[in-house]
């Protein structure tokens, strides 16, 4: 069956295995028929500071209100980054303070701030994700920060659920066949629309 999917490419260089993997990822959705829409973050054009926290009003820029529009169109969130210092670059962090807004992606209730609505409910999420340590030791050892973040305290919280993880690492330290290999993984998990 054909999902609707939404790639958003977190990586702010032109050039990287981001990039690539997100190509490959979308190459594989297209021949097994899914629907899939990119957003690259570094070419959109918008503020990534959330200045007045979120009881000011700071109104969305176009390119923003398009990826709302786009979130709530898919079926299926594919994010594609770098880890940097534990967790997601500032680029992707700052696209998700303005984008992931009370109301859009959650609602508290008054009488009660321990509960609110998941805005989100019914896509489910993927996360592709690049660094330079060993996976293992990311989990391991650094106890996966930016992969909670992602996971637990931002999708999940917005009713995403379930999300999946994908890392590939050591980047840096990795051959021609290796990096061929993990682009191959993401062709087939975009084939699989997971």
């Amino acid at each position: 069956m054909a999902r609707r999917i939404l790639v958003i490419l977190g990586h702010p260089a032109e050039q990287s295995f981001c990039r690539a993997l997100a190509e490959s990822y979308v190459a594989g959705a297209g021949s097994a028929g899914h629907y899939a829409r990119v957003i690259d973050l570094r070419a959109l054009t918008f503020d990534p500071v959330l200045h007045g926290g979120y009881g000011g009003e700071q109104s969305l820029e176009s390119d923003l209100v398009r990826a709302q529009e786009s979130i709530l169109w898919a079926q299926h969130l594919v994010f594609v980054y770098p880890i940097w210092w534990g967790a997601v670059p500032a680029l992707l962090k700052g696209f998700i303070d303005r984008v992931f807004l009370p109301g859009f992606a959650f609602k508290y209730h008054k009488d009660k701030i321990s509960t609110w609505d998941k805005l989100l409910s019914g896509r489910t999420a993927r996360l592709l994700v690049t660094m330079d340590s060993p996976p293992w030791y990311f989990r391991f050892v650094s106890r996966a920060p930016g992969h909670n973040q992602m996971r637990r305290t931002i999708l999940e919280f917005c009713g995403v659920k379930p999300v999946a993880i994908s890392s590939f690492g050591s980047v840096q330290a990795s051959d021609a066949a290796r990096r061929a290999a993990w682009l191959k993984q993401a062709e087939g998990l975009g084939s699989a629309g997971s």
